[in-house]
């Protein structure tokens, strides 16, 4: 097999890279933490990066990145494997390479959503004029998101939408919610009677709390919903179905790795550990250390070729179930252990935080540590990978 990226593919990654290197602010690197794997750095949620994100934002959809993965009619250029090569790039350098909208809304619309629907919302979403946040956890359904309890009861030609959602990551800057709610209570299983609609942020009767996360980030937030009115034609899909399309939409989710952010780390820790002494002699010569920065690095290329194998799959019109529910455990998996060897690696100079002349790496490690938790719990906690992974994939009987 040739692993050789293409002439083509490798003029997109110069592209990419002279398009961050004129754009980005030339303090970027030193603000933005950006954790791989982890939800609760990413700075298209912080109200500090509005200024600079939503127009950086835009000009990422006038180059038509936005949407390379969608098929062509709708403005795509049907390659997966050139918005991984953008993902690759933009993430190396600490940039989301999109936003909710465009990497989990706008190709589920692509799948499941009406033609009129498409023609509403996929063309705006691929210019980058449009940002969403999650609806799906609540106080009491997260793993098993079937239990939710918002409503939306139908009145005339609109849905009246009842109830609340929590750890909504960036709600707080969105323009629009991408949710499900339930719509049949009698349904004769609690996953059969769920909808998924998309609502607009400044409706009347919806009010957004912050919830300041272990990073000292607000990125996540706790939404309610009393008695707000969703027009009928923002479901998505078929009325009742929507736990289904949001099994789909959680498939895009699973692969966004930000996996050029692990290959950053990993080469930050190296350099590190060539240039700091510690008793007269340079870290990289003490065998513990050499063998923790081998493990992340053969760890890092696993899920490389993972990420590598599920966007193949993608773009040959097969689903990477599987290969997706396996990524997402090791990605996060892999974003605890960097973090944890890091660490380890700095010794007490890792605990230095944001702000000390001391604090190796601009601080990024002590943030990134704390980071870390976030990422296995978002788009199912790795019991539920697992879980996954054995009964729908392996047909092993459910529990």
């Amino acid at each position: 097999m040739n692993f050789e990226f293409s002439d083509e593919e490798k003029a997109l990654r110069r592209e990419v890279e002279v398009f961050l290197k004129e754009e980005l602010p030339p303090d970027w690197d030193e603000k933005v933490i950006y954790w791989p794997g982890g939800w609760g750095t990413l700075p298209q949620y912080e109200i500090e990066f509005q200024g600079f994100w939503k127009p950086f934002y835009r000009k990422l959809g006038e180059k038509g990145w936005l949407s390379m993965g969608w098929p062509e009619e709708h403005g795509g250029m049907h390659s997966m494997t050139k918005y991984a090569h953008f993902e690759d790039v933009m993430s190396y350098h600490r940039v989301p390479s999109g936003e909710i909208a465009t990497l989990i809304v706008g190709p589920t619309l692509v799948h499941v959503a009406s033609d009129e629907m498409k023609r509403e919302w996929l063309p705006r979403i691929a210019r980058g004029e449009v940002t969403f946040f999650l609806g799906y956890s609540e106080p009491d359904a997260g793993s098993d998101l079937a239990s939710i309890q918002t409503t939306a009861i139908e009145d005339g030609e609109d849905l009246i939408l009842n109830g609340q959602k929590i750890w909504s990551t960036g709600a707080h800057t969105a323009d629009y919610s991408w949710l499900i709610a339930r719509t049949d209570a009698d349904a004769p299983a609690k996953h059969k009677g769920i909808s998924l609609m998309i609502v607009d942020c400044k409706s009347q009767g919806i009010t957004i709390q912050p919830i300041i996360n272990i990073c000292g980030i607000h990125s996540f937030n706790q939404v309610f919903f009393d008695n707000v009115r969703v027009p009928k034609k923002n479901i998505v899909g078929e009325k009742n179905r929507g736990f289904y399309h949001m099994m789909a939409a959680l498939q895009y989710e699973r692969i966004i790795l930000g996996i050029g952010g692990f290959r950053r780390i990993l080469e930050e820790v190296i350099e590190h550990v060539k240039e700091r002494k510690c008793k007269g002699q340079f870290l990289s010569k003490d065998p513990l250390i050499q063998n923790k920065i081998a493990s992340m690095a053969i760890d890092y290329n696993v899920l490389y070729d993972l990420y590598w194998r599920c966007v193949w799959m993608i773009d040959k019109g097969r689903k990477p179930d599987l290969d997706a529910s396996i990524a997402k455990l090791i990605g996060t998996d892999l974003s605890r252990k960097f973090a944890r060897a890091a660490m380890e690696i700095l010794g007490l100079y890792g605990l230095l935080d944001r702000g000390s002349k001391w604090a190796p790496l601009t601080g990024r490690i002590c943030i990134g540590y704390l980071d870390s938790i976030s990422g296995p719990i978002g788009a199912g906690t790795p019991d539920i990978m697992r879980s996954i992974i054995a009964t729908r994939e392996l047909g092993l009987p459910r529990v």
